[in-house]
C-alpha cells in the first residue's frame, strides 16, 4: 500500500486558496468602480478609479467586464470620451419621464451651429458664418453654451486673435457619443434623410479634431482673455 502523507496536497490547497482570494479580490476592485461610476453626477475618468483601487489591477479591463455586465440591463455602463457613466438602456428611453428643466428645444440656427462645431472644430465664429452663409447670433452661442455643449478652446494666431470653438463631454454624453468619430458619416447622414439628394459631387464630411490639446494655431485662453470674453469679472472672480 502507498504511504500518501498530508504534506503532498498542500501545494494543492495553497493555490486553491490563493486562487479563491484573487477572484475576491477582483469582486472587490469591481465593486469599487461600479460604486465610484454609480455615485457620481458626471462621467468618471479611468484614472479617477485607478487612484482609488488596489494596486495591481488594469481598470480599463474592470470597466470593460462591467460594460459587459451590464449589457442586457435596463441601466448601461457606458463610455464617454474615456471616461465611464451609467445611463438607461437606449431602447428604455420612452419610459422615463423627462426632466422638467431640461433644455428648450434648440432653433435650426443652434443645430446648424452645432453641427459645424462638431465636425469642424476647433473653429471661429468667422468660420462658421462662413461656412452658414449668414450671420450668428451671440444668443444661439448663449444658448448651446448654457446646455454644455459648446466650450471656448483657445485663441487663433490670426489677426485679431479670434475665441475657437469646440465640443464638450457633455455634447458627447447627451447623444450618446463615445468619441467624436462616432458622429455619423456621409451615408448615415443620408439614410437618416438630414441630407438632401442634390449634393454637390465634390461634398465631404471633415473628421473632427479627436482630443482637446490646442492646434498649432491655437493659444491657450488666458485670464485676461476670460476677462475680456466677459466670463470673468476683473480681478478673476466668475461673473454671477
Amino acid at each position: 500500500m502507498i504511504d500518501v502523507q498530508d504534506e503532498d496536497f498542500e501545494g494543492d490547497d495553497g493555490e486553491g486558496e490563493g486562487t479563491a482570494r484573487d477572484l475576491q479580490a477582483e469582486i472587490e476592485a469591481e465593486r469599487i468602480a461600479e460604486a465610484l461610476v454609480f455615485a457620481s453626477a458626471q462621467p468618471v475618468s479611468e484614472g479617477f478609479i485607478t487612484e482609488r483601487l488596489p494596486r495591481g489591477f488594469n481598470t480599463h479591463e474592470i470597466m470593460l467586464r462591467l460594460k459587459e455586465q451590464y449589457a442586457p440591463r435596463g441601466v448601461n455602463l457606458v463610455q464617454v470620451d474615456g471616461a465611464w457613466a451609467f445611463r438607461t438602456a437606449a431602447d428604455l428611453s420612452f419610459v422615463i419621464r423627462r426632466d422638467e428643466n431640461e433644455v428648450k428645444r434648440l432653433s435650426r440656427a443652434a443645430l446648424e451651429v452645432l453641427a459645424i462645431i462638431a465636425y469642424h472644430q476647433p473653429v471661429t465664429r468667422a468660420e462658421i458664418e462662413d461656412i452658414r452663409g449668414v450671420q450668428t447670433s451671440r444668443g444661439t452661442l448663449d444658448v448651446l453654451m448654457e446646455a454644455g455643449w459648446v466650450r471656448f478652446r483657445g485663441r487663433r494666431r490670426t489677426p485679431g486673435r479670434p475665441v475657437t470653438l469646440g465640443t464638450t463631454r457633455d455634447f458627447l454624453d447627451h447623444f450618446g457619443l463615445e468619441e467624436l468619430r462616432d458622429l455619423p458619416g456621409l451615408e448615415e447622414l443620408k439614410g437618416a434623410g438630414l441630407l438632401s439628394g442634390r449634393i454637390p459631387a465634390n461634398f465631404n464630411i471633415p473628421s473632427p479634431l479627436m482630443n482637446d490639446e490646442l492646434t498649432e494655431d491655437e493659444d491657450p485662453i488666458t485670464q485676461m482673455d476670460l476677462e475680456e470674453l466677459g466670463l470673468l469679472a476683473p480681478g478673476g472672480a466668475t461673473e454671477e
